[in-house]
């Protein structure tokens, strides 16, 4: 499995998620050789992952987020609050940062952000991380794409995506589909599928991803 060295200017994002990488992984026991077996991948490559001298793939995020039972959500962004919001919901403690609010603005220069391998960038648009729910802006890049040439990823959940710009090749399964400005697509999350930018302009989509904790360690890349 291919990752891209990181550019002088893309440090700080990876490394912050390579901080997160490791420290859930130490939080739930496993070792870094044991890690790097359970994904088929070098103890190199994950302790270069971890320390944000490589940045992970998209396919690479999915399997760590399926080993670790939690959302790359979780892994992608820290849990920094908004600078303006409401009270939080009703029943929610107001004393915790993360609490799911009643009623939140997040502003388009407050977005965190991070660009990972093959030209794919991913701008949450929210501040919290849902544990049912991933919503965010992703951005493919010319030639950019969500795993590998003829390599499909699968995973927990229900997609469903809008695109704002640009021409988004989309394979779900044995279907294909070519999605222009104003096109959407929902499917199970579940079935095959791979996101790609084969044209020569940027392509800028809304995804939502809904129930994408606890899948299972079967549910990872196939081809």
């Amino acid at each position: 499995m291919e990752e891209d060295r990181v550019p002088a200017g893309l440090l700080e994002a990876p490394s912050e998620l390579g901080t997160r990488i490791r420290a859930v992984r130490l939080r739930q026991g496993i070792g870094l050789r044991e890690l790097a077996r359970r994904l088929d991948l070098s103890p190199s490559l994950i302790s270069q992952i971890e320390t944000g001298k490589i940045r992970p793939s998209v396919r690479t995020l999915y399997a760590l987020a399926s080993e670790f039972g939690v959302t790359t959500d979780e892994l992608l962004f820290d849990q920094s609050p908004p600078s303006e919001h409401a009270a939080p919901a009703s029943g929610a403690d107001s004393s915790t940062s993360v609490a799911e609010p009643g009623l939140t603005v997040q502003r388009a220069d407050e977005r965190a952000a991070i660009t990972l391998n093959s030209g794919v960038t991913w701008e949450r648009l929210t501040f919290w991380a849902d544990e049912d729910v991933e919503f965010i802006e992703a951005t493919y890049e010319p030639g950019g794409a969500s795993s590998p040439d003829d390599t499909l990823v699968r995973h927990s959940g229900h997609e469903f995506g809008h695109v704002l710009s640009g021409t988004l090749r989309v394979v779900v399964g044995f279907d294909e589909f070519v999605l222009e400005p104003g096109d959407s697509i929902t499917f199970p999350s579940s079935t095959p599928h791979r996101l790609s930018n084969e044209g020569d302009e940027t392509v800028r989509a809304i995804w939502v991803v809904r129930g994408r904790r606890g899948e299972s360690a079967a549910d990872r890349t196939v081809r």
